[in-house]
Parts: structure tokens; C-alpha cells; sequence
């Protein structure tokens, strides 16, 4: 039998710099970036759970990579490790096998924190964590700073 076959859902490529996600996000539309073990668990049931009631969810929490018109024209690349950053504190907060990957896929809703659920997900690539550190690096840049979103513990 002849034909591409799709890769396994862990067997993604790997995007191993800011620049190269960058250019990923220029190339595709609607991608979304999200912080989980991977596809290979996320697929077996395309459902995320709120956290606070435990209520399952009509599709995957992801967050969008695509630029917003009020950004007007300014540094992709920055738009993109801010994206990053913004999420950053999730493989401490939720494990260590906690990794960025990037999807496409349609929306089915929105989730507590009005995060996109995604469905119909299509894997695209491994984000590596180095990558992380050059967002972390591409942020401190700025003359404004702040942290990763994160909700302070009780």
C-alpha cells in the first residue's frame, strides 16, 4: 500500500527554536499551542477536564497561536514566545512529563479560563524545551515585564 502515512501521535517532529515555531505559525493558519503528556494520551479521548468542578469538556484546552489584528504588524516572533511564556509554569505545576505541543483543529467551545476546546485535533510538532528558555529570554527584552500566567496557590 502506497500513500503518506500520518505519523504516531508521539512521533511528531520536533520545532527546536523560536524562529523555527515562528516560521510555523507565519506558514499555517489556526494552530494552537498545548501543554499536555502529549497526543498520544490527549487522543485516546479528545475531552479536557476542568480543574475546579472536574467537569469534562468538549474538546482539548489549547491556547491560539494566530496573531490578532490589533498587534498591527508588530514582531511576530515576539507575539509567538510571548504566547509561550504566558503558559510556561505548567509542566512545574502539573508534572514533569508535561510538554508543549502544537495542534491544529476546530473549535468547539470555550473552556473556565475562556481557552479554546479544540476538536478533530490534528498533531503538528513537539515544542522543545528550550524553546521556552529564548521566550523567557525574548520577554525579559522588553522594556514592560511580567510572569507567566499563573493563579497563586491557597
Amino acid at each position: 500500500m502506497g500513500g503518506r502515512q500520518e505519523p504516531a501521535p508521539d512521533d511528531l517532529p520536533v520545532v527546536r527554536s523560536l524562529a523555527e515555531l515562528t516560521e510555523l505559525v507565519e506558514r499555517h493558519q489556526g494552530l494552537y499551542v498545548r501543554w499536555s503528556r502529549g497526543p498520544a494520551t490527549d487522543l485516546a479521548r479528545v475531552s479536557s477536564t476542568d480543574d475546579l468542578t472536574g467537569v469534562p469538556m468538549p474538546g482539548l484546552s489549547a491556547n491560539p497561536l494566530d496573531v490578532e489584528e490589533w498587534w498591527e504588524g508588530r514582531s511576530l516572533e515576539f507575539w509567538v514566545a510571548r504566547r509561550l511564556h504566558d503558559y510556561s509554569h505548567l509542566p512545574h505545576e502539573k508534572g514533569p512529563r508535561v510538554r508543549p505541543w502544537v495542534l491544529q483543529g476546530r473549535e468547539t467551545g470555550r473552556g473556565p479560563d475562556n481557552e479554546p476546546l479544540i476538536a478533530e485535533v490534528r498533531p503538528m510538532c513537539w515544542i522543545d524545551l528550550g524553546v521556552l528558555d529564548e521566550a523567557r529570554a525574548e520577554v525579559e527584552r522588553q522594556e514592560r515585564s511580567w510572569g507567566p500566567l499563573r493563579r497563586s496557590g491557597r
